[in-house]
This record gives C-alpha cells, sequence and structure tokens, in this order.
C-alpha cells in the first residue's frame, strides 16, 4: 500500500480546480526542476514515488519547500500507469475536478499545463492530451526512430480506441476531468507501459470526448525506461485484443445497424472469394488446367464487394466519435466505476 511522506491535512482543504500528478521511477535529476516551473494556476500538486531505487520521493520532501506539494511513496514498484492511478485517486479524494499528469523527467514543459487543461476547463472534452506532430518544427526534433515509433503505434490505436481524430498515443502530457476519472475501471487499467493507449482505449468504451493539444517535447540528457523490442510485441497482442472488445461492444451489443452488417457481410464475402480463390489456383497449378472465367469471376467479385463493405465500415467507424462531453451528461453512469471489458 502506498504511504504519504507529509502531513495529509493540506489537502482536506477544499482548492479551485486543478491538480497535478507527477509519477515519478528515477527522476531525481529533474524533479526539482519541473516542480519549481509549476504557476500558480495548480493549487496542489501529487508527487507520487513508484518505489524508485533513487529515493526521489524523499528528495523531493528534503529540497523541496513548494506548500502545494505532498509525496506518496510505493513500497513496490507498479509502473507509471499504477503511480498516475494512485495519483488520479488522491487527487479525487482531495475534490479536484480537473488533474493534469505531468512526467517528472523534463520532457513535458510546466509552463504548458493551463494549455493542456483548457479542454477540460472549457467543457469540450473529458480527456485532453498533448500532440508533439501537429506543427513540423516540433516533429523535425525528434529522434526518427520516435517519429516511426509513434506513426505505427498512433495508427494501432486509432483500431482499439475509435479516437480516429487523435494522434501520439504515448504522449504522457494529459488532463481529465474528475467525472471521467470516476467512470474508470481502475482494477482493468494498464499500469505498465501500455497505460496512456489503455485509458484511451477506456475512455472510448465509454465514449468520453477526447480532444489533441499541440505541443512541443523538450529532449535533454533524460535516459528513456522504455525496452523497445520488449513492449512491441506486448503493445500489438494489446492493442489487437482492444480492437476486438471495442467492435463488439459497440457494433454487436451497445448499438447494432448497418455498419454491423457492413463489417459481416464484408468479412464473409472476403473470406469466401480468397478461400474459393485460392483453392480453385491451386487446383490450377496441380492439374495444369486453365481456370475457367466463370470461377475467375466467382472468386474476384466477392473479394471485390467484401473489401467495399469493410472500407464502408471503416468510413462509418471514423464518423463515430463521441462529441459529448460526460462531464456535461447528468446520470448515473457518469458516477460509478464503468464495467467494460
Amino acid at each position: 500500500m502506498p504511504k504519504s511522506s507529509k502531513n495529509s491535512d493540506k489537502n482536506e482543504v477544499q482548492p479551485p480546480n486543478l491538480a497535478v500528478v507527477i509519477p515519478c521511477y528515477r527522476e531525481r535529476a529533474h524533479i526539482l526542476d519541473v516542480l519549481a516551473e509549476i504557476g500558480s494556476e495548480v493549487t496542489a500538486i501529487f508527487v507520487i514515488d513508484d518505489a524508485c531505487p533513487e529515493q526521489t520521493g524523499e528528495f523531493v520532501d528534503q529540497n523541496c519547500s513548494d506548500t502545494r506539494v505532498s509525496v506518496t511513496v510505493h513500497s513496490a514498484n507498479t509502473g507509471v500507469g499504477g503511480a498516475t492511478l494512485t495519483g488520479y485517486k488522491k487527487a479525487l479524494e482531495a475534490g479536484f475536478e480537473i488533474i493534469v499528469k505531468l512526467d517528472g523527467d523534463g520532457q513535458m514543459d510546466p509552463t504548458l499545463i493551463s494549455k493542456i487543461a483548457a479542454p477540460i476547463i472549457d467543457g469540450r472534452a473529458d480527456y485532453a492530451k498533448g500532440n508533439r506532430f501537429h506543427r513540423a518544427d516540433a516533429v523535425s526534433k525528434m529522434p526518427a526512430a520516435r517519429i516511426v515509433g509513434n506513426i505505427c503505434l498512433s495508427l494501432m490505436s486509432k483500431l482499439s480506441s475509435g479516437y480516429w481524430d487523435i494522434f501520439d498515443p504515448t504522449n504522457g502530457f494529459t488532463a481529465i476531468h474528475a467525472t471521467a476519472v470516476s467512470s474508470l475501471p481502475f482494477d482493468k487499467i494498464s499500469n505498465g507501459y501500455f497505460f496512456e493507449s489503455e485509458m484511451l482505449f477506456r475512455l472510448g468504451m465509454m465514449r468520453a470526448v477526447v480532444e489533441d493539444v499541440p505541443m512541443t517535447a523538450q529532449y535533454a540528457n533524460e535516459t528513456s525506461g522504455i525496452s523497445i523490442p520488449k513492449v512491441i510485441p506486448e503493445f500489438i497482442a494489446k492493442h489487437y485484443l482492444n480492437t476486438c472488445k471495442r467492435v463488439y461492444f459497440n457494433y454487436f451489443l451497445r448499438d447494432p445497424g448497418v455498419a454491423t452488417l457492413q463489417l459481416v457481410f464484408g468479412k464473409l464475402f472476403l473470406a469466401f472469394g480468397l478461400i474459393f480463390g485460392s483453392w480453385h489456383w491451386y487446383d490450377s497449378m496441380q492439374t495444369g488446367i486453365t481456370a475457367t472465367a466463370g470461377t475467375v469471376v466467382l472468386a474476384a467479385l466477392p473479394i471485390i464487394v467484401g473489401t467495399q463493405l469493410l472500407f464502408a465500415f471503416f468510413g462509418q467507424d471514423t464518423r463515430n466519435i463521441p462529441n459529448d462531453p460526460l462531464q456535461s451528461r447528468d446520470n448515473d453512469l457518469t458516477r460509478k466505476p464503468a464495467d467494460n471489458f
């Protein structure tokens, strides 16, 4: 269980709206600079030491005099997702409506907190996140490996979350409204590096509104703790599983309709055409007898029709993006955790 290293009485005073959560693991070299740059628009800062071997939490306690800061230390490492969720819980308990998640490694500019939170403050969205790809000059400063990786991850995330208008899914500079936080199934969210992508999937299942906010990342001498060869198989598997869950829930349980028929018949036609055509192509190769024109048409036509139906389904899916924020609704579904997959 996490334990607090500062008096929690400070958090009992009802603040304005905005709190910041900073999950920390090996962030000792940057954390004080990050805290020093957080502006007066923030009322409370929750630093979550995720069993950091550098004892970042203790270091903050001893060297930071900002009275807004409270430190929680995990007795065991839970991952960036687990640390962030701990911060979310503490911010909810303290009565905050808007919670910004900021990493402690110095790659995110704390002066952009108000900008990241603006869609939530204005009531346009339930969740806002940074997008480092919005401007060409910002992308030019990014390492090439990050660019390629984010393009691939963004395509997978669009499929698994249904947010076809969102890019840069692994960006951890985010803001969320308390209504969305209280509806999250905390026990089902990935605690590791898949956390940001998992959040988009869970928010999509809740029909929350998500908005991208243009930003520029700051790359210096920080060291990434991500092992790319290790996380790629995990990300592919989890994105595929979440895609299947989302499609099944949205188009077969929640709201079956024309898109459902397009998906089902598109797959059936395509599968029949491919199997039928492959079988007769193989038979022709073995016997040396050329397939008749009728056989070729019977194989090609289902493939064409099936492909068109699947493209029509994706067209419907790209238009099925939530546009009614949870924070503007008044029903029981936004007051209790969502029991989704």
